[in-house]
Parts: structure tokens; C-alpha cells; sequence
């Protein structure tokens, strides 16, 4: 099968489209033949060695030291299933599938061999392109944002653009938020199609300069931190840090909240069924062959993507 391969860090040119082996669907997996996947800031992030404040040693002692172990990148995907590996029950050869492959990676290829317990059917409503551009910024924002928001909240989504950010606006406003978004001005139109009350051209006004009248401030960027994020507040409200700093993730803060999202498929069918009702929409900046995997990292670095960037193998 062809796939993405970074054998070391670097710029995006270090991404080589090559023929490598096609896994297998060992025992609890499923082989699946990738119709779509996406490219995230996380996959840009890795590629190029570039973590969280604190997370350089550990990042490099966890994935590779001169480069990734797990040399094919992508956590996400959507396909069709091709093999289905002993004790797998629900699923069979033919299924539209779609899931998320979480530190195995692996997506950025024609064939993925995905645990069966972090993937879900795809409604027929919902295309692959859609699927998969769901998925990583979708589950992130609603295992962050689901107990937080509701009618009348506040909700002040930082990055609201990106992948993260496209669905955090969205959710807060289905569930009945007042949400105001912090974006560039280029963006204004697009926000506030997602549901965005009131937005901040981050180019004008400094997220810093708002005032202090927010329940829920959520950072996708990384631009804030407990103490300049919590000045933002409103009494008794939370900032959520989506990119966050290896001390602001190990030391429990007051109001703040920050860590890894979960992978569940309980939550990938909720948003899938959110789509096809046409209660959400999966952003897609742009959707490229594999083959231009390197020119879809420079987008991811230019910092200018907006929404989802999606493979298509």
C-alpha cells in the first residue's frame, strides 16, 4: 500500500509517499481501506517536534527520539472495511466504518488496521470527507465542552476557525450558549454561519483585552494560560485549555481544565448523527490526494487552515 512516512523531524518535505507493507487485522481490529482521512495541527505538530511548553523531552522519550516510531501519522479516519480480526463482533467485510486510531497513528495511508472498540458505522447521510473531518475536532470539543454550556451560558471559543474551534462554536450554540469567537477578520462570515453571536478579530483586539464576563473560555490555540485565560472569567466559570503546557496539565489549577479527549464511538456516532441531521457541519478547508501530504503539512504550518484538511488515499 502507499503511505505517509516521516522517518525523522523536520520541515513538511521530510514526508515521503512510499509502498510499504499492508497491516493486517490482527485480534480486536479491523482492516480498513481509507477513503478519507485528516490532516490536524496534532499530525503537524508531531512531523515537526514541536510540543506543548514542557513536553519536548517527554514528547521525543514517548514517540522517537530523532523521529516518530510510529512512522505513518494520522489519528483519523474513514473507509470501508476490507478484513475483520478474531473476537471482533458488530462489523463485517464491506461495513462503512470510521474511528480514530489514537497514538498507534497509522491513518495516513490506503489501509489502516484500527482497533474495533474506537470505531463506529458511517450513516449513509454522512460521506467520508464529513467523517472524517468530524471526528478529531468534534469528540475533542464535546469531551471538553458537554457539562460546561447550556442556555444562556457565555461561551468564549479561542481559535474558532480551526477544527477544534469550528465544532466548539457549534456545540456551544446547540446547546443554547451565547458564543462570541475569536478569530481573523477573514473568517467573521464563517463563524458566524457556525452559530457565533459576537466576534473578536484576534488582528483588532487582543483575546486578552475582553473583559472578565465569559462561564467558559476554551483556548484551541495556546495563546493563553491559567492565569491571563482566568482573568476572562466570569464568577464560578471554567478556561479550557486545548493546548496546554505540561505543568498546566499535571497541576490540578482552579477553574481550569485541560488534558487529553477521549476516543469513544459512543461519541463519534453522536456526532455523525448530529451531521446527517444537518445539525452540524464538518468544515473542510481543503481535501488533497495523499499524494500532496507534504504541501497539506505546509497549510496546517502556515497557521492559516481553516476548519478540517483532509487526505483523500
Amino acid at each position: 500500500m502507499k503511505a505517509a512516512v516521516v522517518e525523522r523531524y523536520g520541515p513538511p518535505e521530510v514526508v515521503d509517499v512510499r509502498e510499504v507493507a499492508d497491516p493486517v487485522a490482527g485480534t480486536g481490529r479491523l482492516l480498513v481501506r481509507v477513503r478519507a482521512t485528516a490532516l490536524n495541527s496534532g499530525d503537524a505538530r508531531i512531523r515537526g517536534c514541536r510540543f506543548p511548553r514542557g513536553f519536548a523531552l517527554p514528547g521525543r522519550l514517548a514517540l522517537g527520539i530523532r523521529g516518530p516510531r510510529r512512522q505513518v501519522l494520522g489519528v483519523v479516519y474513514s473507509g470501508v472495511v476490507e478484513a475483520v480480526g478474531a473476537g471482533v463482533e458488530g462489523f463485517a467485510v464491506g461495513d462503512e466504518v470510521c474511528g480514530m486510531t489514537g497514538v498507534a497513528m497509522g491513518a495516513h495511508a490506503e489501509l489502516v488496521a484500527a482497533r474495533a472498540d474506537r470505531a463506529c458505522h458511517k450513516p449513509e447521510g454522512v460521506d467520508h470527507v464529513q467523517a472524517a473531518a468530524i471526528l478529531f475536532g468534534g469528540s475533542t470539543a464535546r469531551h471538553f465542552l458537554h457539562d460546561l454550556v447550556g442556555p444562556g451560558r457565555r461561551v468564549l471559543v479561542n481559535g474558532a476557525s480551526g477544527a477544534v474551534g469550528t465544532a466548539a462554536v457549534q456545540l456551544a450554540r446547540l446547546a443554547g450558549a451565547h458564543v462570541t469567537a475569536v478569530t481573523s477578520g477573514r473568517n467573521e462570515d464563517l463563524v458566524r454561519s457556525l452559530g457565533a453571536v459576537e466576534v473578536v478579530d484576534h488582528a483588532v483586539t487582543s483575546v486578552t483585552d475582553l473583559p472578565a464576563s465569559y462561564d467558559v473560555v476554551l483556548d484551541a490555540v495556546g495563546n493563553l494560560g491559567p492565569t491571563s485565560g482566568r482573568r476572562l472569567l466570569a464568577e464560578g466559570g471554567t478556561l479550557v485549555l486545548v493546548v496546554a503546557g505540561l505543568l498546566d496539565t499535571v497541576l490540578p489549577r482552579r477553574q481550569v481544565r485541560t488534558g487529553t479527549s477521549s476516543e469513544d464511538p459512543v461519541v463519534f456516532t453522536w456526532l455523525l448523527d448530529r451531521l446527517a441531521a444537518g445539525e452540524l457541519r464538518a468544515v473542510v478547508d481543503r481535501t488533497l490526494p495523499l499524494d500532496d501530504v507534504a504541501e497539506a503539512h505546509r497549510v496546517v504550518d502556515s497557521g492559516r487552515k481553516v476548519g478540517n484538511l483532509v487526505l483523500m488515499p
